[in-house]
């Protein structure tokens, strides 16, 4: 991956100020058919639409979701509340206990955040002056991440966790396989089956898909009548989503990232989505905050709904709500903002399926177990 292809990690006070404010409506004047605006609050992840704002519409008349949205925008966030992402900052005191049931920063915590974000170094041009091309690259392909209030993607169960495993989950999570251990896990490969499907490029799956990761976090939305795409850098999947359009196959059809069918309610995109083929994992260790291992299971019953609700001309409202009664003791939803970036460079995503990363693992750990026999 070339280091080229990635954004400094420096966040200017320039583009956090212009963030900050990005979240406040906007006077202006309104004009027909506008919206009344709404302020900033916890219901909208205080996210203000102007009073007058009208909301844009394609050619054909729908609601226009056009543009790349990358989910880095709430990379900070960790997964589960109380589950990582509010580290010590540099020279500073570690972080107050976490309160499971603080879904939002106040005010004055979301501030420092902000501040504190200001004040990093672009570590990827300290490096290259140094000469220090390893951390250049270490610093260079992460995908930088913005402040946000919100304490954990997972906003129900109210305590931001995921919902607890059904015993058949439990099983199910026993047999699953990667090459992400679990602690104290001695690992063996000795088969690709002995890895999830994103070590062996086939995919994250889903809900994992829809989730922030430490790089290639594009997500681009492009729209023609009758459907929606959502394009998505990492490992190339593309979701291709008719809107209003014939219900799903029968369910011997089944697709690692499952059939997914759109509506329009109102200006909120909702997609509903069946037929997935199980045997990815729902969560995944790239995503802050998550459970180790990528041993989370899915099943061939699962149902995601998403929605989408353009907010202003820059921000989005995203939900995810995930249920599998095979796997899960209840259902868990997701919800955060996205912000557009147009100009967020898109660069191959060069994994694919049979490259050579599993033959050297498994070669190196039947070479690993041969000499501890002898």
């Amino acid at each position: 991956m070339s280091v080229s292809r990635r954004r400094a990690i420096h966040i200017s006070t320039v583009a956090l100020t212009a963030f900050v404010a990005s979240l406040e409506p906007v006077a202006g004047q309104a004009p027909a058919h506008a919206s009344p605006g709404q302020a900033p609050s916890e219901a909208n992840f205080f996210i203000g639409t102007p009073a007058g704002w009208k909301r844009p519409t394609t050619p054909w008349g729908d609601p226009d979701l056009q543009g790349t949205w990358p989910i880095s925008f709430v990379g900070s966030v960790p997964f589960e509340r109380c589950a990582g992402g509010a580290g010590r900052a540099r020279g500073g005191a570690a972080p107050p206990p976490c309160d499971p049931q603080k879904a939002f920063l106040s005010e004055e915590e979301f501030n420092a955040r902000v501040a504190a974000a200001a004040g990093r170094g672009d570590r990827y041009a300290d490096a290259i002056k140094a000469g220090d091309f390893g951390s250049a690259f270490q610093s260079g392909i992460v995908d930088p991440t913005v402040p946000q209030r919100q304490t954990s993607l997972i906003v129900d169960p109210p305590n931001g966790r995921l919902p607890a495993m059904t015993d058949e989950g439990k099983r199910l999570s026993s047999l699953m396989k990667s090459s992400w251990a679990l602690p104290g896990e001695q690992q063996v490969f000795e088969s690709e089956l002995d890895f999830d499907t994103w070590d062996r490029c086939i995919t994250r799956g889903m809900p994992a898909s829809m989730f922030p990761f430490r790089y290639n976090n594009g997500v681009q939305i492009i729209q023609s009548p009758g459907y929606v795409v959502l394009n998505m850098e990492m490992i190339h999947d593309a979701r291709v989503i008719p809107i209003d359009g014939p219900p799903a196959p029968s369910s011997a059809v089944r697709q690692w990232l499952g059939v997914s069918r759109g509506h329009w309610d109102g200006a909120t995109l909702v997609i509903e989505t069946t037929n997935f083929k199980a045997g990815a994992s729902a969560t995944n260790i790239g995503i802050a905050g998550s459970p180790e291992g990528n041993r989370f299971p899915t099943s061939e019953r699962m149902r995601i709904t998403e929605k989408l609700t353009r907010l202003n001309d820059q921000m989005m409202l995203y939900e995810i709500r995930t249920e599998d009664p095979v796997v899960l003791t209840r259902p868990w939803t997701a919800r955060f903002p996205l912000k557009m970036d147009n100009s967020y460079k898109w660069w191959e995503y060069a994994c694919i399926e049979g490259n050579r990363t599993i033959p050297d693992y498994i070669s190196a750990s039947r070479a690993e177990r041969a000499a501890q026999s002898k």
